[in-house]
């Protein structure tokens, strides 16, 4: 019912720079928040940053001053700019999205994640 499509991931240099997007599409009623999660083989998924509909972000102490995180409301659309990439950033990065789906007559709750984007960092 609701589908997340991530892009933007590929192979850069350390001290390069990526900007990851995801798009949500389809039975949307609102969107309460929208974020970035990323998971290296063989460890838990782990929180990068997210964004609320109301502008509020939340970055992990990990990537602090090096991502930001934004969204076009408009084309529920979420952003991911990454400077300063590290080899420790190399991972496959998910989009997630908490919504209310569904119609306004009936709706409910969902935790909603894109299939993922390869992030690799290397020389």
């Amino acid at each position: 019912q609701v589908q997340l499509v991530e892009s933007g991931g590929g192979l850069v240099q350390p001290g390069g720079s990526l900007r990851l997007s995801c798009a949500a599409s389809g039975s949307i009623v609102s969107i309460l928040v929208m974020g970035w999660y990323r998971q290296t083989p063989g460890k838990e998924r782990e929180l990068v940053a997210t964004i609320t509909g109301g502008g509020s972000t939340n970055v992990a102490d990990s990537v602090k001053g090096r991502f930001t995180i934004s969204r076009d409301n408009r084309k529920n659309t979420v952003y991911l700019q990454m400077n300063s990439l590290k080899p420790a950033d190399t991972a496959v990065y998910y989009c997630n999205a908490d919504v209310v789906a569904g119609s306004w007559s009936n709706s409910y709750r969902n935790d909603c994640w894109g299939q993922g984007t390869q992030v690799t960092v290397s020389s």
